[in-house]
């Protein structure tokens, strides 16, 4: 299997760290979003122009939740996705969840802190930095709360829940995320950064 990813993308790091914790094997191929070569041929691998990809011989995947999902089902013996439908349709919630409500207001907050000035567009706006905090506020409390009385998403062992949560903070400090005031999730988050395929996936600077 062919995973076609960038380094910096919080999208592919939620797949790559599902595969590298359950001993997936996966080749990989690097697409530079800065190229437009290469921007012009991740339209070809998918339409949506968006990062990872997934090739099993002749089938084609987008989305990460989607490919750490198949992931799991490939892998004998692993425990991220438990077969229990319950377990499953409990996970699946936290990861939708992940990708709709958590990072969209997060990825504001990266794109105005770091993204923006990298690519020339200028400084932070602060009106769109007031409207994704609120966000951020809003969601970040759900977490918190859900947080209060567990060490993990789902269950009591890690899973494909934290997994697709945690790479949105990746950038926790250099996007200047408002989260200090949620003690459990940044316990939770920390948690999640002393794990072996955390730490090998940490994008270098």
């Amino acid at each position: 299997m062919r995973l076609y990813h960038h380094p910096m993308s919080t999208c592919s790091r939620r797949v790559m760290l599902a595969a590298l914790h359950m001993g997936t094997p996966l080749e990989l191929t690097e697409v530079s979003l800065l190229s437009p070569d290469d921007r012009r041929r991740l339209v070809a691998l998918n339409p949506n122009n968006k990062l990872p990809v997934l090739h099993d011989g002749e089938f084609s995947l987008t989305e990460s939740c989607a490919i750490m999902q198949y992931l799991a089902d490939r892998t004998h013996g692993q425990t991220l996705y438990p077969d229990n439908i319950l377990v499953r349709a409990d996970i699946n919630r936290w990861m939708f969840w992940a990708v709709q409500h958590f990072a969209p207001p997060i990825s504001v907050f990266c794109f105005e802190h770091i993204w923006k000035g990298l690519i020339g567009k200028g400084g932070p706006d602060a009106a769109e930095l007031e409207r994704a905090g609120l966000q951020v506020a809003q969601f970040a409390a759900v977490l918190e709360q859900h947080l209060s009385s567990r060490e993990w998403i789902v269950g009591d062992t890690l899973t494909l829940a934290d997994l697709a949560i945690a790479p949105s903070l990746t950038y926790l400090q250099q996007a200047k995320l408002p989260l200090t005031q949620y003690p459990k999730l940044l316990a939770w988050f920390g948690r999640v950064t002393e794990l072996e395929a955390w730490k090998h996936t940490m994008p270098v600077w």
